[in-house]
């Protein structure tokens, strides 16, 4: 069951969390995190001006928002839509990047490693947290931004 967020120029503008909260809070109530793997959605509509050629990750306000949710709710990848790309997304969010025509979102090398090592830790704890299995989880996580991570990373905490 896929559950989708929708969030306007008014949320966005106003860094206001609502929408994303009230969806949280309910699954945190009960108890339904784990069952919502990777089914968060973001339909985002920002009005921009005619012609104005930015995606939304270019956005400085949409940026922001973002990084006002990535504060609230670090463990968020663990619940975004990943084979549709909201994990991309996010990323690019919340990672310097750029856009290149012939290969696409090209991220800042050193900026998504320490995102990423940021995000393992962070979801390592929380999935423990909920005795949730965490290594294939992280591992996955790793690949789709283009990471290999080795076993004995994971035992060194």
């Amino acid at each position: 069951m896929t559950i989708t967020i929708a969030l306007n120029s008014d949320s966005i503008n106003s860094l206001d969390l609502s929408p994303v909260a009230t969806v949280i809070e309910q699954l945190l109530q009960e108890g339904a995190i784990a069952s919502h793997e990777q089914q968060l959605r973001f339909d985002i509509n920002y009005s921009q001006q005619e012609g104005d050629p930015r995606e939304l990750p270019e956005i400085p306000e949409v940026r922001l928002w973002f990084v006002r949710l990535d504060a609230r709710y670090p463990w968020l990848p663990f619940l975004l839509d990943w084979k549709t790309g909201e994990l991309a997304r996010y990323t690019a969010m919340l990672v310097p990047h750029q856009f290149s025509s012939k290969e696409g979102i090209q991220y800042n090398h050193e900026a998504l490693e320490i995102f990423l090592m940021h995000k393992i830790f962070i979801l390592s704890d929380w999935l423990k947290q909920h005795n949730i299995p965490s290594q294939s989880r992280l591992h996955s996580m790793a690949q789709m931004l283009g990471y290999e991570l080795d076993e004995s990373f994971f035992a060194m905490f």
